[in-house]
């Protein structure tokens, strides 16, 4: 990607990015996860398989304010693509808005979820 996520996350409103840490793989999702971020949705999943197995991918979505059944299915793609590799793969600090949306749904505690000191309640 040509700009780091911090610029992008200034440049738009809501956006998934997918990048390579020493320890394994971030996804990052903010602001209104729908339908109109297919593209970038697409784009993150495509990176993650092209990773292969092993490398722990880390969902970080504690700053989603929206998500709809398109932001459900890409972290269940994401999740599902974990368990077909033997890829580990967590929810960190998700939102409440993701927390409520995952349950409702009914899968909810089936992504196993990290929270970060500053998150913890």
């Amino acid at each position: 990607m040509d700009l780091d996520e911090n610029e992008q996350r200034t440049e738009t409103a809501s956006g998934i990015t997918c990048t390579s840490t020493p320890g394994g793989t971030l996804v990052t999702l903010w602001g209104e996860v729908d339908a109109s971020l297919r593209e970038a949705a697409s784009e993150a999943m495509a990176t993650l398989a092209a990773h292969g197995s092993g490398r722990p991918v880390v969902v970080d979505a504690r700053d989603v304010t929206f998500i709809d059944s398109s932001g459900v299915a890409f972290i269940l793609q994401v999740y599902v693509l974990g368990q077909e590799t033997g890829t580990p793969v967590s929810l960190r600090d998700p939102s409440e808005a993701v927390v409520e949306v995952l349950d409702m749904v009914g899968i909810g505690g089936r992504i196993p979820v990290t929270r970060t000191a500053e998150s913890a309640p």
